[in-house]
């Protein structure tokens, strides 16, 4: 397990390794695909962004409202590819860092190597256990767009997994066709898994 500080220094984002196990500890940045469009369209215009996007973070998330005494409520990861068509923009204009969950889009990951960005995976369906590692959210832009709001966090040891690395190496990928391997090589091709070596993905049945 590594623990990187945030924000992700370029050093730091070129040593990780996709399948790596990580805990942020640092400033994430909330936004999803409303205000990914509104900041692609400020970069378009020129017009100054409302947080720095320079080495930033971005976690893909609309957090439900806080209970008494918590900053946010449960914030699970939102699928990343409702960000794909904006996501090489920003990654072009200094974000490094991503947190979402499932897979990316060919020119997601080209921009990212070409400019040095890292795709983390945070876990589905675990809202509540990660919200206990965010300390304080702070409303940064588009009050209007309400759970989609840019919001500033403080997070500590945020448990998350390289999903895909600096150099395009992608776990969505090697994951399932390693576990394959495993499996034939265990079970003479017994409990493929979806996808890789039987129903795929959105079949019937």
């Amino acid at each position: 397990m590594k623990k990187i500080t945030l924000p992700l220094s370029p050093e730091d984002a070129r040593t990780l390794q996709a399948g790596d196990e990580v805990l942020l500890t640092g400033t994430l940045y909330t936004a999803r695909d409303a205000a990914h469009k509104r900041i692609c369209e400020l970069l378009a215009a020129g017009s100054p962004l409302p947080f720095e996007l320079e080495g930033a973070t971005l976690y893909f998330v609309g957090p439900t409202p806080a209970q008494p005494g918590r900053p946010v409520g449960s914030a699970g990861p939102t699928t990343s590819t409702r960000m794909d068509a904006f996501s090489p923009t920003l990654i072009a204009h200094g974000l490094r860092g991503m947190v979402g969950k499932g897979d990316r889009s060919p020119a997601v990951v080209e921009a990212m190597k070409a400019h040095g960005c890292v795709y983390f995976a945070a876990t589905g369906g675990a809202g509540a256990l990660i919200a206990r590692c965010i300390k304080s959210s702070e409303l940064v832009a588009w009050e209007d767009l309400g759970t989609e709001a840019v919001r500033r966090m403080e997070v500590e040891d945020f448990p998350v997994v390289v999903a895909i690395d600096c150099e395009g190496n992608n776990l969505y990928h090697t994951g399932p066709a390693a576990w394959a391997r495993e499996s034939e090589r265990r079970g003479g091709g017994r409990m493929k898994p979806l996808g890789v070596a039987g129903r795929t993905p959105g079949q019937g049945g």
